[in-house]
């Protein structure tokens, strides 16, 4: 069954390569990546190098997730008007709870402290989605209800997180999944915010959510099970199915995959799985190349890097598959179209 689609109007990052999305849509896009050494050493006496966020005062902790995430909003809400805010519900991505070294308050304080740092207030339909790279196919699926059941005209997705602790780090580098001199089958942490504003499609030039479908993967990273991809394969099927189209009809993939061959091995599977007609090319853009694994932020990255791309005509075309998955096993996956000028 098809679904009704929904639009991304406007979008805003801050990530270690940029401030703004466009910023960090154009480094991406050159393929810059800024890592530098944290504070942290690993067991082999190296620096810990990591995607960190330059802001105008060395915050930390969960005020820098604030600061990060009220740029971000604010960047994507440029053109509405401040009284218009009260109105719109947010809908607020975070770390999944079972994250090593998850900060406190991100379920009760940081919406609070977001909402101080704007000097407003969001609608009571808000809430927090707290499922890591996944939170925004979940996020995209309630802002659809609350557009299309719930009356609301706009709905505002952001999320803010950050990698950058010794708790969260030490678990990492424990487990070799960290990229170090001695370890090349990792990745690089990041920290890093973003927004989209979500509505009803009204022209062209929009980048278009077509289908979202979910799924749970049984072999996840830390199982030790055979990985075959039943998760990831079934999310794009019920996305595919939502959207109305197969998956060789659509240009390209764009994905949180960080470094990990895990992931990387996952996505191939995936698409061997349920691609039934031969491709000359479907690249697989992973925006973490340049800003790191961004947590909850990676997903919102990702579609922004996508509507960038989109709009600046240097995407292979106008159909997206956004395929996202957490270390807890939950997969998503999303299919984008976008409605040229």
């Amino acid at each position: 069954m098809t679904a009704q689609p929904i639009a991304i109007k406007n979008t805003g990052l801050v990530t270690s390569v940029g401030l703004t999305a466009a910023a960090t849509c154009a480094a991406i896009r050159a393929k810059i990546s800024n890592p530098t050494e944290t504070r942290f050493i690993d067991s082999g006496g190296e620096w810990i190098m990591a995607h960190q966020v330059a802001l105008e005062k060395p915050w930390r902790g969960r005020t820098k997730l604030t600061k990060m995430a009220a740029m971000a909003i604010a960047e994507c809400l440029e053109g509405i008007p401040r009284e218009g805010w009260p109105e719109l519900p947010l809908l607020l991505c975070v770390a999944e709870r079972e994250r090593p070294g998850r900060f406190d308050g991100l379920d009760d304080q940081l919406f609070s402290e977001i909402q101080e740092d704007l000097h407003t207030r969001f609608a009571p339909d808000s809430a927090i989605v707290a499922h890591g790279r996944v939170s925004v196919a979940i996020a995209l699926v309630q802002a659809r209800k609350l557009i299309q059941e719930g009356g609301h005209a706009l709905v505002l997705i952001a999320a803010a997180d950050s990698l950058l602790t010794w708790p969260t780090l030490s678990v990492y580098e424990r487990a070799e999944r960290l990229l170090t001199p001695r370890n090349s089958n990792g990745f690089i942490p990041g920290e890093a915010a973003g927004a989209l504003l979500i509505g009803t499609p009204a022209g062209k030039g929009e980048l278009l959510c077509a289908g979202i479908g979910f799924a749970s993967e049984k072999a996840h990273i830390d199982s030790g099970e055979p990985l075959r991809a039943n998760g990831l394969s079934t999310a794009i099927k019920g996305a595919l199915a939502e959207a109305g189209c197969a998956l060789h009809d659509l240009d390209y993939r764009v994905t949180d995959i960080s470094g990990e061959q895990y992931y990387f091995k996952e996505a191939a599977l995936a698409m061997s799985r349920v691609l039934r007609q031969r491709k000359e090319e479907f690249d697989l853009w992973h925006p973490a190349e340049s800003i790191g694994e961004a947590g909850a932020t990676a997903g919102i990255a990702a579609l922004a890097v996508a509507g960038a791309a989109a709009r600046k005509a240097y995407a292979p075309g106008p159909g997206i598959l956004a395929q996202l998955a957490n270390d807890a096993g939950q997969r998503a996956a999303a299919v984008l179209h976008f409605r040229g000028a």
